[in-house]
């Protein structure tokens, strides 16, 4: 099998995530009163899919070393399947947010790996358009949760919902099991493969500011959806037409992350695309927030805002050693788990010591504006790091 045929396994599966962390949130009515909790709770519940990551995202890295990136990944996808079936079964808040938490923290296991298989196999090559095809996974299993969970709990119940993205995951295990294959470099997936390295200071820091910019980009991303349709509402526009507005933003990224990916690759220009497209964005994010006719900038942010997704989860290829991409994935991603756990309520702190709803707007804007003086510190210090690598060896 060759590296694009891995690319729509690793894909697939990827997309299961989505569909399962959609799962809560497209049942939130039949939970209310199914189990009687309040609209909070819900919150709880969908934060909990992205909680564990705080505390596993480098340590699952860290076993893939030691065991092998495949077992991970199975035992990933099969808490996922577990923890749908327990919140299925669940009778009660406390069942359902164990059952929460253990999908959760599959996930974590998958987001992390899965990424660091698809650097395995498209190192040195299309490496960035690749990775902006795999981003995509997560927003169309969410796409394909919010137009399908719904119609299942109207028809049947939401615990049916629950098993279907349980089922799902062991579909996905299965997949992985048959068809996964290890890439064709010798020992890329064997437990403890190759010779036993640590993650230098370099590496770390590099990464660390990956991750930060990645970070930072999905937390304006998150912000701007969560808080957008209540910018809308205070404008004037009826709840209805602010959720269609987001959504238009939302659908067109769709499209744009993998075009974004391949003028990245295609032209050798991952920095431009990345800078560009994060100041139109800031624009875009802006402009909303004092649009009363707000389509246009909604369209201009579908267009932008999404389009850097590739580039920027390629940049841990660019410096971390083959043996050493697990470890240095779990460094990535907990920044992003850290970063999604905190500062989307920070976001919603700012509207409500200000009163002003463009507040969290601006505070997304933010967040994006960062993104490119930490690129270029990323930039930098690679250059320097392969300098003094270029005068060791001479």
């Amino acid at each position: 099998m060759n590296r694009w045929g891995i690319l729509a396994i690793l894909f697939t599966v990827r997309a299961v995530m989505g569909f399962q962390f959609q799962s809560i949130a497209s049942v939130s009515t039949f939970l209310v009163d199914d189990l009687g909790i309040e609209f909070a709770e819900i919150g709880i519940l969908v934060g909990l899919y992205l909680l564990p990551g705080i505390v596993l995202a480098y340590p699952s890295g860290a076993l893939a070393k030691r065991f092998g990136d495949r077992r991970i990944v199975w035992v990933g996808l099969a808490l996922m399947a577990l923890g749908g079936v327990i919140v299925g079964l669940g009778q009660g808040y406390a069942t359902v947010m164990i059952g929460r938490i253990l999908c959760g923290s599959g996930a974590v296991l998958l987001n992390v790996l899965l990424a660091k298989m698809l650097i395995d196999w498209f190192a040195g090559r299309e490496v960035i358009v690749a990775m902006a095809i795999l981003v995509n996974s997560w927003p169309f299993g969410i796409a394909l949760g919010l137009i399908s969970q719904g119609w299942i709990a109207e028809n049947w119940s939401w615990p049916i919902v629950q098993y279907v993205a349980a089922g799902l995951a062991m579909a996905g295990l299965l997949l992985m099991v048959t068809l996964y294959r290890v890439p064709p470099k010798a020992g890329a997936d064997s437990p403890g493969a190759g010779k036993p390295t640590r993650l230098s200071p370099i590496e770390i820091s590099l990464v660390s500011l990956a991750g930060l910019i990645w970070c930072l980009f999905n937390v304006a991303l998150i912000v701007v959806i969560s808080f957008a349709p209540n910018l809308l509402q205070a404008n004037g526009i009826a709840l209805g037409e602010a959720a269609i507005l987001v959504s238009v933003g939302t659908w067109i990224g769709i499209v744009t992350i993998p075009i974004g990916g391949y003028l990245a690759q295609r032209f050798q220009a991952p920095n431009l695309v990345m800078v560009v497209c994060l100041l139109a964005a800031v624009l875009a994010i802006v402009w909303i927030s004092g649009s009363l006719w707000p389509l246009a900038p909604f369209i201009l942010f579908g267009i932008f805002a999404w389009a850097p997704a590739g580039p920027i989860m390629a940049l841990p290829a660019e410096v971390l050693r083959p043996d050493n991409r697990g470890p240095g994935m779990g460094v990535f991603f907990s920044w992003y788990y850290i970063g999604m756990g905190l500062l989307p309520a920070a976001a919603g702190w700012s509207y409500d010591i200000s009163g002003d709803t463009a507040v969290p707007l601006y505070f997304a804007a933010g967040a994006m504006i960062i993104c490119i003086p930490l690129l270029g510190a990323f930039r930098l210090l690679k250059a320097r790091s392969q300098s003094s690598e270029y005068r060791q060896a001479t």
